[in-house]
């Protein structure tokens, strides 16, 4: 099989080491591995000795090798990362959010406070959609709202018992590291 290498010369390695450095100034190590696997190949290094010498995939390499002779550093550039499509498109997320603020009793609930579940059932009957409860709170996130975690605290608890038991009882109970040899 017929070795790929990247095209370019000497001047167009002082530009990929330019830009490389550029790159790890902005925290984008991945385009900066990929330059450094540009400058390697046009150097006339196999993809196969860039792979082992950068510790990435070979087929790796034979991609980025030919996105830069298709495309230039265009071809190298980290693209937009769009994962799967949401289920509800804005309007959806606009009736939920109005749904939301208008509170779980308003809906026909019968309780005071929303919580992931309850928003998951709801959006299954609205919008015939299903999400997970630990989605639905990235999906809260994304239309405005934030996610408030109860805090217990007992109503009619002795304050001084409270007191002596955080003092004392609880430190004689916690676990001691035991005493290093010599």
């Amino acid at each position: 099989m017929q070795a790929i290498f990247a095209k370019g010369n000497q001047r167009t390695v002082n530009k990929i080491v330019s830009l490389r450095k550029e790159a790890l100034k902005d925290y984008q190590y991945r385009v900066a591995t990929r330059l450094h696997a540009i400058i390697l190949s046009i150097e006339r290094h196999t993809s196969g000795d860039i792979a082992s010498l950068l510790k990435v995939n070979r087929t790796n390499v034979s991609v980025w090798i030919h996105n830069w002779n298709e495309h230039g550093a265009d071809g190298l550039l980290e693209g937009h990362r769009s994962g799967r499509r949401s289920g509800l498109n804005p309007e959806d997320k606009i009736r939920l959010g109005d749904i939301i603020e208008s509170g779980p009793v308003a809906y026909g609930l019968n309780t005071g406070v929303w919580t992931s579940t309850i928003i998951t059932q709801i959006i299954e009957e609205e919008f015939g959609i299903g999400f997970h409860p630990g989605h639905v709170r990235k999906l809260l996130k994304e239309i405005g709202f934030s996610v408030q975690r109860p805090t217990y605290k007992l109503v009619n608890a002795d304050i001084r018992k409270k007191n002596k038991w955080i003092r004392y009882t609880y430190p004689n109970l916690k676990k001691t590291p035991k005493k290093k040899r010599r």
